[in-house]
């Protein structure tokens, strides 16, 4: 709580000898005051400097006390200060009038010293009371939010951890390489990077959420995941359970990373045309993080050796992808690709 002297008082009256009263009694506590004596005239001095409490008479030439006090509630920087109505009338609707329109007391004229003292101690307790418990609550808000930002962090942290662990385990039960899974992962992060609509924060969710495009395969027989020769109709069938089995392993959390993962584990096979698996979605009605994923994996995969087939060429690898632009792949990502192709190369090459 301030002292008296550091506290600023504002009395407004247009009856000077109520003001000056007002101020001998105030003087015994050593506040500092101004005085206005009309409404227009104390609005302008609250525009200007900052008071501690008013002390404002209803009845006045020009604005009274009820619309002065009305505008000073309307302005958030000086809203809190609080306003103690002076009134000649003990008139039960008048002093009601002054509580809605935001007085938080009323003292009858003439005062007594005692009691205006009183009333006025109260009143700026109160006061200090309501600030200081608005700045702890702010900073306890503030707190808050940066705990819950520290632990979000904390949980994409684990997740992305979780993401590598299970990639760890792909690589082991697949032919497919951690190299091959991180190249997949930078250029859909690249393809993100530029599709207009996408955000960084998007370009991040599809950099840690692609890895996991093929999570599914854990839950294919071996037999059929590492068969060097070409499947039969009834492996193939079997194979392509892993994109609704990688939803299924995902799709029970919550959380933004692994959501985006279970997306992209269950669209990355559909296609543009609606020819894809496992639900023939068409268009833009796959979700973009499939598309992306899509584009990126197959590239990928025709220019790098596996099992069951040699590299493609690069050059045979791009106009591959461009000839399929509208029936296999969105057709704004195969352009993308095609105006950024060194970028997409270079890293197929690391």
């Amino acid at each position: 709580m301030k002292s008296g002297i550091d506290t600023k008082i504002l009395i407004v009256d247009d009856v000077s000898e109520n003001i000056q009263v007002a101020m001998n009694i105030l003087k015994e506590e050593s506040y500092t005051f101004s005085f206005a004596c009309d409404g227009e005239e104390a609005l302008a001095l609250i525009k200007k400097e900052y008071f501690d409490l008013i002390l404002l008479d209803i009845m006045m030439p020009k604005l009274d006390g009820y619309e002065v006090c009305k505008q000073i509630k309307l302005i958030p920087e000086v809203q809190d200060i609080p306003v103690i109505f002076l009134t000649a009338k003990n008139d039960v609707d008048a002093i009601s009038k002054g509580f809605e329109v935001g007085g938080i007391d009323y003292i009858i004229k003439p005062f007594h010293a005692c009691e205006l003292l009183a009333r006025i101690k109260t009143h700026l307790e109160l006061a200090y009371s309501k600030k200081l418990l608005k700045q702890k609550n702010t900073e306890l808000a503030l707190k808050a939010e940066l705990q819950g930002e520290r632990l979000l962090k904390e949980v994409e942290e684990n997740q992305r951890e979780m993401i590598y662990v299970l990639m760890e385990v792909m690589e082991s039960t697949s032919d497919e390489t951690g190299k091959h899974i991180k190249r997949v992962a930078e250029s859909s992060k690249l393809l993100a990077h530029y599709t207009s609509y996408l955000t960084e924060e998007d370009e991040d969710i599809i950099f840690h959420a692609a890895p996991m495009h093929d999570i599914g395969k854990i839950a294919i027989p071996k037999e059929i995941l590492h068969k060097p020769g070409k499947l039969t109709p009834e492996e193939l069938d079997i194979m392509k359970t892993h994109a609704e089995k990688g939803r299924d392993f995902l799709k029970n959390s919550k959380r933004k990373l692994l959501t985006a993962a279970a997306i992209i584990a269950y669209e990355h096979h559909e296609k543009w045309d609606g020819t894809g698996y496992p639900q023939g979605l068409k268009g833009n009605n796959i979700h973009i993080y499939g598309r992306i994923i899509a584009l990126a994996d197959v590239f990928d995969a025709l220019t790098h050796k596996r099992q069951y087939k040699h590299a493609w060429a690069i050059d045979d690898a791009v106009e591959y992808i461009k000839s399929l632009s509208g029936k296999q792949f969105d057709p704004d990502l195969v352009a993308i690709f095609s105006e950024h192709l060194p970028e997409f190369i270079a890293i197929i090459n690391d």
